[in-house]
């Protein structure tokens, strides 16, 4: 029988760091830019808005909450969401290298951009026909590997289809691509794919944090149900829990997740992949205290890393190269002192 070394729940302290961490980074990182704003004048213009009057110039108050707080939300809920996704994901299918686009979520979720934008819809439609698809190629997935769904073998079979399904989307894209304007279509998509948070802003965000709010909420209410994962089906059932309605669940929310993350900002790599197994290290495999971990580490890495991408050079570098710059030296670093990771 497989045993599962758990650690305990998070201390007191870090419970109450890890809720101030993303603040206090976000905080920060609303000074930084082009336009430095200090701390001072960021209270001071809070205090204004509170109070309804003018405490600094209306240039500061636009640069801080009309185009610097949206940004910073933005990349505070797909950090917290792509870490969470590769957080389930990474137990569910007890592999280590799982990450948010296992089941072909993200590329469904680029093609979906990519024929809004050859289409000519606004911002909104891109964003919904980009989290249509997701949901499709995720559906399309299950549906393709759905033959032993409840077995160690079934979720294999779903592993593999998400590869087939994710390569279709994938050269879906690339039909897109071939078929756009070169002068104005194709760089837009180009550009899009590559992950840029710059254009976040109020009406965006209304309609992509409700599924990654929810899927958030649904996995923490979860969160101990998450450690029967990676047991076997005969193990888990003799714990009182329905392990495919569990998987069911745990697939809905991070397909959820994934999709509206990637109908905001593009694609967005290694957050899903890097942030958990950093948290694994440090706090355990209990996701008890793993899942919230990687919730707040995930938002404050997405929050400086988009910082570093909009304030690094006068013009703005896209998220996902940075997050693949840092990603996969630091991926190496971890691996070569762990000497590898188990679940």
């Amino acid at each position: 029988m497989k045993r599962v070394r758990l650690q305990g729940r998070l201390s007191t302290g870090w419970c109450v760091g890890l809720i101030v961490l993303p603040v206090v980074t976000a905080f920060l990182a609303i000074g930084i830019g082009r336009i430095w704003i200090s701390p001072g004048e960021i209270v001071s213009s809070l205090r204004g808005l509170i109070r309804e009057i003018e405490t600094v110039s209306a240039q500061t108050n636009m640069v801080l909450w009309k185009i610097r707080l949206p940004r910073i939300l933005l990349a505070a809920l797909c950090g917290a969401g792509l870490s969470a996704a590769g957080c389930s994901y990474q137990s569910l299918f007890a592999n280590p290298l799982a990450t948010p686009d296992t089941l072909g979520v993200a590329s469904g979720a680029s093609f979906g951009a990519a024929l809004g934008i050859l289409m000519g819809l606004g911002l909104g439609g891109i964003q919904l026909t980009s989290l249509l698809f997701g949901i499709t190629a995720v559906a399309l997935t299950w549906l393709a590997g759905a033959g032993k769904a409840g077995s160690g073998k079934g979720m294999n079979t779903i592993v593999l289809s998400g590869i087939m399904i994710g390569s279709l989307f994938s050269a879906l894209v690339s039909l897109v691509k071939f078929t756009a304007d070169t002068e104005s279509e194709l760089p837009a998509i180009t550009y899009w794919l590559m992950g840029s948070l710059d254009s976040a802003n109020f009406k965006s965000l209304s309609l992509g944090a409700p599924p990654i709010l929810i899927g958030i909420v649904v996995l923490m209410l979860l969160r101990w149900r998450l450690n029967l994962l990676p047991l076997s089906d005969d193990e888990a059932r003799a714990s009182g829990v329905n392990i495919r309605a569990l998987r069911g669940v745990v697939i809905l929310c991070a397909t959820m997740m994934t999709a509206s993350c990637v109908s905001m900002c593009g694609q967005v790599g290694w957050v899903g992949l890097l942030v958990p197994h950093i948290c694994r290290m440090k706090f355990g495999n209990n996701h008890l205290s793993l899942l919230p971990a990687s919730v707040s580490l995930g938002a404050v890495f997405m929050i400086l890393v988009d910082t570093l991408a909009r304030s690094v050079s006068s013009v703005e570098i896209p998220v996902s190269i940075l997050t693949a710059i840092i990603g996969a030296p630091f991926f190496i670093l971890l691996m070569r002192k762990s000497g590898g990771w188990s679940l």
